[in-house]
C-alpha cells in the first residue's frame, strides 16, 4: 500500500505538466488538472480520493485511508482542481449551499461521483470511483435466491447496509440482471448518476435527482404515470418517498431501494417508524404483502489483500416472516431467518463464519462486523487449530 501511495506522489507531481501538455497542442481540449490525480487513483485500484486545502491528497485502498506523499494542497489550488469541473450554475448552488454531488466521467479510464463541499478553512472534495463496467451478481458471489427475487413480477427488494458498504454495486448488478433477461421498462432514480446503463433487453431512463427531477418523491410520483415495469429509488430518505415506494409496488411494479440499515429485521423497523404511530399498523400490513426480501451487505478486506468481499444478510418473506411483519414480532425475524436457509436465507454471522472457514476474511476482520464478535473470533480459533491438525 505504502508503495501504491508513492506511486501517487510521483506521478502526481506532474500534474500541471500532463495539464501543459493536453491544452497547448492543436486540437486538443484543456485537460481538467484533477484528471492526472483520478488517472492515478484508477491504476493503484484505491476506491476514493480525498482533496482539501492544508493537507495531502490521502485515497481509500481496500478500505483503509492512506496520505500520499504528494505536497499539501493550497485553497487557490484546491478551487482551481474542483471549479473546473463545475458548471456556472453548479458554481453557484454551491456557493450558496455549501456543498454539492455531481457525477463525472474520466474517458478510458472511469466514471466518479463526487461531493464537493466548505470546511473549516477552505473546501474539499471526496471522489468515489465507479468502475466502467457493471459487475455481475455471479462476479459480486451472491447467490441464486437473489436472481430468484429478480424474477418476480412486483414487489419492494431493498439492500441494505452502512455508508460504502457496496449498495449502489448490488443495484447496478441488479438492474444489469435485468437488463439481460427482461424485456422491461426500468427507471432509475439516483443523486448522482453512477453506473450508466446501456439497452440491452430493457428501456432503462436513468434520472439524477436535482438535475432531472427536484425530489426523489417528486421523480417517484412522476415515475408511476411513466409506464415503467420496475422503479429503483437510490436513496429511501423520508416517509413521503417510502410511501410512494409501497405504493408503487402495492399497484404491480418492482421497486428496488435502499436504507442505510444494518440487518434484515432492523430494516424492517426503520421502515414503519418513517411514520406515525396511527399509520404503522397499515404499513406493516403493506409490508407484510408486498416485501420480497432484504439485503444487507457489508464490506471486508480480503485476508490476503487484493481487494474487499461482501459479507451478505439474506430475509426472503415467506408465511412466517409475512405474519411477523404483520403482528409488529421483527424481533423474531431472526430466528425465521435461521430456519429458513432452505429457502436461501443466512444470517450476517452465519456468511462471516463460512469467509471464515474459507479463509477469504481473518476472523479478526469478521468480529468488527459481527453482532457477537466473541463467537467469531472462537469460530476463527477452532477454524485454525483444525488447519493445522490437518496440517
Amino acid at each position: 500500500m505504502q508503495h501504491q501511495a508513492h506511486i501517487f506522489k510521483e506521478r502526481a507531481g506532474f500534474t500541471d505538466r500532463i495539464y501543459d501538455k493536453f491544452s497547448s497542442g492543436k486540437g486538443y481540449e484543456p485537460m481538467p488538472r484533477i484528471d492526472a490525480f483520478l488517472q492515478i487513483m484508477s491504476q493503484v485500484g484505491a476506491s476514493d480520493l480525498h482533496i482539501g486545502d492544508g493537507s495531502e491528497p490521502l485515497v481509500r485502498i481496500n478500505g483503509v485511508l492512506e496520505k500520499t506523499k504528494h505536497k499539501e494542497l493550497t485553497v487557490d489550488e484546491v478551487r482551481l482542481l474542483l471549479y473546473e469541473l463545475l458548471t456556472d450554475r453548479q458554481i453557484q448552488k454551491f456557493e450558496q449551499t455549501g456543498e454539492i454531488d455531481i457525477a463525472y466521467t474520466l474517458e478510458g479510464y472511469a466514471r466518479f461521483r463526487v461531493n464537493i463541499f466548505k470546511k473549516h478553512p477552505g473546501l474539499a472534495a471526496a471522489f468515489r470511483l465507479i468502475p466502467r463496467d457493471v459487475p455481475t451478481l455471479d462476479v459480486l458471489g451472491f447467490p441464486e435466491v437473489m436472481k430468484e427475487m429478480l424474477s418476480r413480477r412486483s414487489g419492494l427488494i431493498l439492500v441494505t447496509g452502512p455508508t460504502n458498504s457496496g449498495k449502489t454495486t448490488t443495484l447496478a448488478a441488479m438492474v444489469d440482471h435485468l437488463n439481460e433477461h427482461m424485456n422491461y421498462h426500468i427507471i432509475t432514480l439516483e443523486d448522482p448518476l453512477e453506473f450508466i446503463h446501456p439497452n440491452k433487453n430493457c428501456l432503462i431512463h436513468q434520472r439524477q435527482i436535482g438535475e432531472h427531477s427536484l425530489s426523489f418523491a417528486n421523480a417517484l410520483r412522476a415515475g408511476l404515470r411513466e409506464d415503467p415495469n420496475v422503479i429503483l429509488v437510490g436513496e429511501m430518505r423520508d416517509n413521503e418517498t417510502i410511501a410512494l415506494a409501497l405504493t408503487a409496488a402495492e399497484v404491480g411494479l418492482l421497486v428496488l431501494g435502499t436504507l442505510h440499515t444494518k440487518s434484515a429485521s432492523q430494516t424492517i423497523s426503520r421502515v414503519v417508524d418513517a411514520f406515525p404511530v396511527d399509520q404503522q399498523p397499515q404499513i406493516r400490513l403493506a409490508l407484510s404483502e408486498i416485501m420480497i426480501g432484504v439485503c444487507s451487505q457489508q464490506l471486508l478486506r480480503k485476508a490476503e489483500g487484493g481487494g474487499r468481499v461482501a459479507a451478505l444478510e439474506i430475509m426472503v418473506r415467506n408465511h412466517a416472516i409475512a405474519n411477523l411483519i404483520r403482528e409488529s414480532k421483527t424481533h423474531q425475524i431472526t430466528n425465521s431467518i435461521v430456519m429458513g436457509r432452505k429457502e436461501g436465507m443466512q444470517l450476517m454471522d452465519d456468511h462471516l463464519k463460512q469467509l471464515i472457514s474459507a479463509k477469504v476474511v481473518t476472523a479478526e476482520e469478521a468480529a468488527l462486523y459481527s453482532e457477537n464478535p466473541q463467537a467469531i473470533l472462537a469460530h476463527g480459533s477452532s477454524v485454525g487449530a483444525s488447519s493445522q491438525i490437518a496440517a
